[in-house]
């Protein structure tokens, strides 16, 4: 892993991205529900699916605590989330 970064996201970049993933993870679910709803849980689409939904949540709550780390005392609760 690399050090933290001397050059963070600023607060508004922070608040764009999260914007964008927010709606990136919205679809995401969706399409999953669907792919699994028409195939299966057992399908291996659905597996994937399914798998890349769980990747993206992490990553919401990664980015987060980065948005907190970055920038702390200031409101960032709820940018990715």
């Amino acid at each position: 892993m690399r050090p933290e970064s001397l050059n963070p996201l600023t607060l508004e970049e922070h608040r764009q991205m999260g914007v964008e993933l927010r709606g990136t993870r919205a679809r995401l679910h969706e399409l999953c529900t669907l792919v699994m709803s028409v195939y299966g849980p057992q399908n291996q689409a659905a597996f994937d699916f399914v798998k890349a939904a769980e990747s993206v949540d992490r990553l919401c709550e990664d980015l987060q605590a980065q948005a907190a780390r970055d920038w702390p005392g200031l409101p960032t609760e709820g940018f990715y989330t």
